[in-house]
């Protein structure tokens, strides 16, 4: 690739990772430094830069501050995961969308809720349970509680207009925070609520997403019975 074409982070990336996979950097390879590698592509060293960041992000480089980056002897992908838009994610699949609040109160957290929140005791936050739906039936189960010092204005919004998960995705950015999924049974509230059978196998997802050092949100959303989680390797 010539050094005019490899103008964005985004090109040095692919630059980058073609090298790799060709195994003109090989494993345990020292790659050149971020400036020889911007004067061959003609970019910014900060350019460069971010695409690197990102390649050891992903678990491909291992740069180590004054000994460089090398091509990580065990290569290792990550999964990304994005947070869905539980409403796009439904549509997109050919079904009409429609969710429900089924209940919505200001409060302060039982104690297994607190931990995960990181919350004081009495501190009060919004708890929302919600199903959505597609075709009229049930595909997830959201029991959710929002931190209302993290986002303040949570405490206002219809969330009968927008779901909390719509609203949070495109309103609250995150810098981090857990996910874990299990497969769990349906006791006979779930068997009621996602209209299944009690026993039934079901995938739950609890998540919490955190920024400037506080819990934004914590989560649990139930799927339907056969729900599949995809994800870009």
């Amino acid at each position: 690739m010539r050094g005019a074409e490899i103008n964005t982070w985004q090109a040095v990336q692919t630059e980058v990772l073609r090298r790799i996979r060709a195994h003109i950097w090989r494993p345990g390879d020292a790659i050149p430094h971020e400036e020889a590698l911007a004067e061959e592509f003609g970019c910014a060293r900060a350019t460069v830069n971010r695409a690197l960041r990102q390649l050891a992000e992903d678990g491909l480089l291992d740069r180590r501050r004054k000994a460089g980056t090398r091509v990580t002897l065990n290569p290792s992908r990550k999964a990304k995961l994005d947070i869905p838009v539980l409403r796009v994610e439904i549509e997109s699949k050919g079904m009409r969308y429609f969710h429900e609040i089924v209940s919505r109160e200001v409060a302060a957290p039982p104690l297994a809720a607190r931990a995960r929140l990181q919350a004081k005791p009495g501190e009060e936050h919004l708890h929302l349970v919600a199903l959505h739906m597609g075709d009229d039936a049930p595909y997830v189960y959201e029991d959710r509680w929002i931190n209302l010092a993290a986002v303040p204005k949570a405490r206002k919004v219809d969330f009968t207009a927008i779901s909390a998960n719509e609203w949070l995705v495109r309103n609250v950015p995150f810098e981090g925070g857990e996910i874990a999924f299990s497969a769990v049974v349906a006791t006979k509230r779930d068997a009621a609520i996602l209209r299944c059978a009690q026993g039934d196998g079901l995938m739950a997802i609890d998540r919490i997403t955190r920024r400037a050092g506080q819990v934004v949100t914590a989560v649990r959303q139930t799927f339907k019975p056969g729900y599949q989680l995809q994800a870009q390797l």
